[in-house]
């Protein structure tokens, strides 16, 4: 039975999802941002080592077939980014790289900075430095944290949404739209 409804979600869940309204996504001065796939529990075990997976909460069964979905839906509606920049955390480099809409790329500006962790004004303020230097037209996913992702747009997400925010000249992000192809 679990076999055909993951089969039965892998078949229509792309067919929905592809007749979303991926508009936003049409403009040049867009940016994505994704929280990485599902991965059960809050932050990072005791012990956790950035260079050790094994070490860090990561993407399960479900996460991995929510990236997968959600990459398949964004290809289908002819949506794909010239970079897909991720945190260094396993979760967000294995979301990114299920994906499949662009060459993925470690951006540390974007590993978490949940509890203490990391630099919060830091982190933003290269990320978003990062954002405005980009040449006009460039299409950009980040794949990261809630707590970036609500650092840099104030707006907070879900595992595995993806937020549509116009980007000005500043970095500075504007929220459009927001998609959670498969929850």
């Amino acid at each position: 039975m679990k076999h055909i409804l993951i089969l039965l979600i892998a078949v229509l869940m792309p067919m929905a999802a592809a007749s979303q309204d991926f508009d936003s996504f049409k403009r040049s001065d867009v940016v994505g941002l994704m929280r990485h796939a599902l991965a059960p529990g809050t932050g990072d075990p005791a012990g956790f080592d950035l260079a050790d997976c094994a070490t860090q909460r990561t993407l399960d069964d479900r996460g991995r077939e929510q990236a997968r979905l959600t990459g398949a839906a964004l290809r289908a509606a002819g949506v794909t980014f010239d970079e897909v920049w991720t945190s260094q955390w396993c979760r967000a480099k294995n979301t990114a790289k299920l994906l499949d809409v662009g060459p993925v790329i470690e951006v540390p500006a974007l590993n978490s900075h949940f509890a203490g962790q990391g630099d919060r004004v830091g982190q933003t303020r290269d990320m978003r430095a990062k954002l405005s230097s980009l040449p006009e037209g460039t299409r950009v996913l980040l794949v990261s944290h809630q707590v970036n992702i609500s650092a840099l747009t104030g707006s907070g997400t879900s595992s595995g949404e993806i937020i549509a925010a116009r980007r000005d000249a500043d970095g500075q992000l504007e929220v459009l739209d927001s998609y959670l192809i498969a929850p």
